[in-house]
């Protein structure tokens, strides 16, 4: 059981961090009573030691009370319960936090009549000190992009494989005359490959048997379009994980989408696959008329 505790400074980006850990596979919760994180540490892990969550991030701070050592107690009890954790710890500085309720017109959870905003940011920062020097990560977002900021948890808490299984892949075939599917992010047209309708014995199969597929790359045409198509696959798919994206359509359309499209379709998911990325072969139009 992975088991991340998310703190730091309000207005430093603990719910924007929480919601990126959700995009990752995190069970997220926030404000969880101190107490309780050993006995949801309990549930989740079972009885029998595989835990229901696999994943989990909590969010605590100053909201459930300035007291910590209550907190130090329950992650010791995580550490005797051997459920291993990290304390991701957010920070700002002063004027970025300042400009932040500025804006959102929000109040300090430790601003009142006696402290200002400026004295609610310091008596803060007094309360977290201990919890931040115990922190495994700190990110300061005072000039951090949101998008840099999802790059930073991406590179902390998953690895490479996990990081190319969160974008699904879909290579999927049709034909131009039954229109381009509308889901599709990229779309390629393979109607200058040889076309194995015109073939009488071939007309009737498709691009998943070997004699269609025989025919589509006897001349180097394919193979040396499909070489293009794997490289630029190899450089955008990185890229679209980079930026955070979880869902990939690739559609490959020739004129009726029972031949060439289907042939060059299956070829290309096998490579996707063999990449490591979570992949589908879908063939829209192959039993269309």
């Amino acid at each position: 059981m992975e088991f991340v505790i998310i703190s730091g400074l309000s207005g430093a980006g603990k719910s924007r961090a929480a919601s990126f850990m959700e995009d990752m596979g995190f069970f997220c919760v926030d404000n969880l009573p101190v107490p309780l994180i050993p006995k949801f540490a309990e549930m989740g892990m079972g009885a029998s030691g595989a835990g229901e969550y696999e994943r989990v991030a909590l969010v605590t701070d100053v909201r459930a009370g300035g007291n910590f050592d209550i907190l130090f107690q329950a992650l010791d009890e995580l550490t005797d319960m051997k459920c291993p954790y990290q304390i991701l710890f957010m920070d700002a500085a002063d004027d970025t936090i300042i400009k932040r309720y500025k804006e959102s017109r929000r109040s300090h959870p430790l601003e009142d009549a006696a402290l200002s905003l400026e004295g609610a940011i310091a008596r803060e920062r007094e309360l977290l000190c201990g919890l931040r020097e115990r922190a495994d990560h700190i990110i300061d977002t005072s000039d951090l992009p949101t998008a840099k900021l999802r790059d930073e948890l991406y590179r902390l808490f998953l690895c490479e494989r996990e990081t190319k299984e969160n974008l699904r892949v879909s290579v999927t075939s049709f034909g131009f005359k039954h229109g381009i599917p509308r889901a599709a992010d990229l779309v390629l047209d393979v109607r200058f490959l040889p076309n194995p309708y015109y073939v009488p014995e071939l007309r009737p199969q498709t691009g998943l048997d070997a004699a269609v597929q025989d025919y589509v790359f006897r001349d180097g045409q394919a193979d040396e379009f499909l070489t293009k198509l794997k490289d630029m696959l190899d450089y955008l798919l990185p890229r679209y994980v980079q930026e955070g994206k979880t869902a990939l359509v690739v559609a490959i359309g020739c004129t009726g989408g029972h031949h060439r499209s289907v042939a060059i379709v299956h070829r290309v998911a096998e490579h996707v696959c063999q990449q490591g990325y979570a992949v589908s072969e879908d063939h829209r139009d192959i039993a269309r008329n």
